[in-house]
């Protein structure tokens, strides 16, 4: 399975990075590929490092402004002119997406990905990995915009939330098998 992870390029605390290393790992002893934004720093670093070093691949998409932070060692890196063609690409090449603690751009991707989702644009799987309760205010907002008729579909049909890796990898393979 391929599996897109859009997540921080910022260099966090073990709350965030233990996390994600343990994430990385399960992505690799399971055999996949991490497709993910490219950067060799913070967070998508240490990801990255957890694939590899556990046998996974690593397929890189970066921008051509953040050329400079991109991972030398990656399996595949391909350089997007700009934010919108790095997204494009990362759906395109990934089975399922993981979005896990980031920032403004995890949030747009996040956001992106879900409105996709919504309009049948894609019915790849996708899970909120929400590390430390990181999206709680996120999953009430969806929860909310359910609840009051902004969103014709349930929130659980456009993501499955969950604190736990095993959990959430153990819902891709499920999902993406089930796929047409």
């Amino acid at each position: 399975m391929r599996i897109c992870v859009f997540l921080s390029a910022a260099d966090l605390d073990e709350r965030y990075t233990r996390p994600a290393r343990e994430f990385g790992e399960l992505i690799g002893a399971g055999g996949h590929t991490l497709v993910w934004g490219g950067s060799d720093t913070g967070l998508m670093k240490v990801v990255a490092d957890g694939v590899q070093a556990a046998g996974g691949r690593l397929e890189g998409i970066s921008v051509q402004f953040l050329r400079r932070h991109a991972r030398n060692g990656a399996d595949e890196m391909l350089v997007a002119q700009d934010l919108a063609e790095r997204k494009a690409l990362l759906l395109d090449r990934a089975d399922a997406i993981v979005v896990m603690a980031g920032g403004l751009g995890t949030l747009d991707e996040a956001t992106e990905i879900l409105e996709q989702r919504k309009h049948g644009l894609h019915n790849k799987p996708v899970v909120l990995l929400n590390t430390e309760g990181f999206y709680d205010g996120l999953t009430m907002q969806l929860q909310r915009m359910e609840n009051e008729g902004f969103l014709p579909v349930p929130v659980a049909d456009l993501v499955f939330v969950t604190d736990d890796g095993a959990r959430a990898l153990a819902h891709l393979k499920e999902a993406v098998a089930d796929l047409p």
